[in-house]
């Protein structure tokens, strides 16, 4: 008789594939990899470790930069097609980098130039510079909705309606205020009088003009 001993089957990892791009002070990395679940990135001065999942498949990657750069100033954002890195070298060279990674086999392998950010070492100056919005070092993006600090007066100059509203007080008077100044703004456009006449709250002037009934 012959005894199989079973062993664990282990999905082999996929090394994640690596889009860069840079300036004399700084890099850009993109890890292209969409939908990215259960990541965990550890960027220090020398490295970058990189694991995670997308589309049922393990991703990671481990390199060694080709020179150091400062990781406490460095941030990155994970967004819904690839995660993002800004990396700012320790050092600001007067020559670009020749390559991301200290070993050039694993370079190849695995890194390729990121062409939409590249700019040639003679044209940085008129370059634009490395779009940063939205990185804070978290798994967070970009929000809707109003923004914080912004009340209600704020919108409405944004929106090019009614100017400043002065001091709001409190909640009910404010928006009391809002609504009668809205209603004012309706009724009198631009200064002039409301259509059809005057103010409905006044008398009409022509009845004060009419003569007295005389008596038969």
């Amino acid at each position: 008789f012959f005894f199989l001993k079973k062993t664990p089957f282990t999905m082999a990892s996929n090394s994640a594939p690596i889009k860069w791009a840079q300036r004399s002070d700084s890099v850009y990395l993109t890890i292209s990899i969409p939908d990215v679940t259960d990541e965990t990135i550890t960027l220090s001065d020398s490295s970058l470790v990189f694991k995670g999942k997308s589309s049922g498949q393990d991703y990671t990657c481990d390199l060694s930069f080709f020179k150091d750069l400062d990781s406490s100033a460095s941030t990155y954002k994970v967004g819904p097609r690839s995660i993002q890195m800004y990396l700012v070298k320790k050092e600001k060279e007067e020559e670009f980098w020749p390559r991301l990674l200290e070993d050039k086999v694993k370079e190849k392998g695995q890194v390729k130039i990121d062409w939409d950010k590249y700019v040639d070492e003679d044209e940085e100056d008129e370059a634009e510079a490395f779009d940063t919005d939205g990185m804070d070092g978290s798994m967070m993006g970009g929000g809707g909705g109003m923004p914080p600090g912004m009340d209600m007066e704020a919108l409405m100059k944004q929106m090019g309606g009614m100017g400043g509203m002065g001091g709001m007080g409190g909640a009910d008077g404010g928006m009391a205020e809002m609504m009668a100044k809205m209603k004012g703004d309706l009724e009198g456009g631009a200064g002039g009088p409301a259509p059809g006449g005057g103010d409905d709250d006044e008398p009409d002037s022509d009845d004060d003009d009419l003569p007295d009934l005389e008596e038969s």
